[in-house]
Formats: C-alpha cells, structure tokens, sequence
C-alpha cells in the first residue's frame, strides 16, 4: 500500500507535506577574556596593597565587559581593605579620578564605557589628608 504524504497512520501522526524546523541549537557568544592594566595613584594603591600597577585577564563571559562590571569585579578580586574609600555604590568615589586610555572617563562613557583589549585604566584618588 503506497501512501501519501496527508495520509496518517497509527505509527505516523498527520503532517501533510509541513517541514518540520527544528529550532538551531544556539550558542551563547562568548566574550574573549580582556587583558588590562589598571593603575592606581594618589594613595589610592593603599587599598590595594600598596600595588600601583596590576596587569589583568577578565575572564570570559556571556557578554562584553564593561567599566561597571570591572568595578565590581576589582571590589571581588584586588581591593585589599576599605572599600569604601574606593567605591560607592555601583561607581568609584567621588573624588577618584578614572582615565580610560589617557581620557576622562567621562568623555567615554563612564560606567558603560565597553572594555577593550589592552586598554589602560588609571584611578587616581584626589582625596588627601591634612
């Protein structure tokens, strides 16, 4: 017995000729791990254990990384104490200077600034005793 393709059996539900699509198997686009220098002056290398200079790989993620990100981040992973002198917020304190690439921050887009690869950060505190 030939059968049609609109024909339905007991092993075979009814399809009429309708090509059935899968849906791709997408995967999530990852971000390359980012190599940066971060440079912190002006006292500001206090909180970070004396460190002026530290050479950084962001790990890979599901999106690009971006100034905000990084902030929490350095909290997580190189903030040695009072991190309240640092940070506020989701942002830096007022009163630290951030340059991205030798620019003010603010000319780049502050905390959505997206990260490139060998980019320099540099955090200088304005704030000093007397």
């Amino acid at each position: 017995m030939r059968m049609t393709s609109c024909q339905e059996t007991e092993e075979e539900p009814r399809f009429c000729n309708v090509a059935v699509r899968r849906p791709p198997r997408y995967r999530a686009k990852m971000a390359a791990p980012i190599d940066l220098h971060l440079e912190f002056g002006g006292g500001a290398e206090l909180l970070f254990g004396g460190v002026k200079d530290h050479h950084v790989k962001l790990p890979s993620q599901s999106e690009s990384w971006n100034v905000k990100q990084l902030l929490a981040w350095i909290k997580t992973n190189l903030l040695r104490e009072r991190p309240e002198l640092f940070i506020q917020g989701d942002t830096v304190r007022p009163g630290i200077l951030v340059l991205i690439n030798d620019a003010d921050w603010e000319l780049m887009g502050e905390l959505d600034y997206m990260l490139e690869d060998q980019d320099n950060m540099v955090f200088i505190s304005t704030l000093h005793g007397g």
